[in-house]
């Protein structure tokens, strides 16, 4: 089911976008996303709802999107460079923090691969899923969950300031992720930088997805662990990170 777009919310030429659809409730974003671009969407395309029924975040789980409670929309790229596909994530969370900075209250963090967090609470995740054929890269959803207001099942989680509206945020926001779309190759040692800035990991004890000391990100996105007992870093490219307890 699909609305008009509402009077104070930006246009699509507003945002950079091809094309901006309004649901007032959908399964998923990101599975709407896929459909269209199965059919030819083009790239800046961007899906939001008020309510997913089935929203879902990194492996599978799935994502508390009430009403209005948030912010739930996936944006449709065709990247030219198949190979910054692996360090997308990173480049979104960077650019995502940056933008939603000046809407909460505390300081923004990132925690690899794919959350923003304000002080010790998260207030977003990101996922991205690419769709192959053979070795080209044909197209990537870009999906992002946003807080507005804290999920009472999530103790600890952080949502923007209450006056914050949806039409404030699409306008930080989507600029932020189409420009991290459009950067090419590995991370490079500015950005690296920039990451560290807001590690919320660095430096901390981690369990899993191996046991160390989290030492920051290499170049193609993968998490750096240091060993307890030595200087050896361990690569990790897949996983969720856990921290030990306190």
């Amino acid at each position: 089911m699909q609305d008009q777009q509402r009077d104070d919310w930006p246009t699509a030429d507003a945002l950079g976008l091809t094309q901006f659809l309004h649901h007032i409730v959908v399964d998923s974003t990101m599975d709407e996303v896929h459909r269209l671009a199965a059919l030819g969407a083009p790239a800046g395309l961007l899906v939001i709802a008020d309510r997913q029924s089935n929203g879902r975040g990194r492996a599978g789980r799935s994502w508390t999107s009430q009403p209005e409670a948030g912010v739930w929309m996936t944006l449709l790229e065709r990247p030219s460079d198949a190979t910054a596909s692996g360090v997308l994530a990173l480049r979104l969370g960077m650019g995502i923090a940056k933008a939603l900075a000046p809407f909460v209250e505390g300081e923004v963090f990132l925690k690899w691969p794919n959350d923003v967090y304000v002080d010790n609470g998260k207030l977003a995740g990101i996922l991205v899923e690419a769709r192959w054929r053979d070795a080209a890269l044909e197209w990537v959803a870009i999906g992002v969950g946003l807080n507005m207001r804290v999920p009472t099942e999530y103790v600890g989680a952080r949502a923007v300031r209450a006056n914050v509206t949806r039409s404030m945020l699409l306008r930080a926001l989507v600029p932020a992720m189409r420009d991290a779309s459009r950067h090419a190759g590995v991370l490079t040692d500015g950005e690296m930088e920039e990451w560290r800035t807001r590690d919320l990991a660095w430096g901390r004890r981690v369990i899993l997805p191996t046991v160390g000391i989290a030492r920051g990100i290499a170049a193609d996105g993968a998490l750096l662990v240091q060993e307890s007992a030595s200087n050896v870093l361990t690569t990790v490219r897949a996983g969720s990170l856990v921290f030990a307890a306190q």
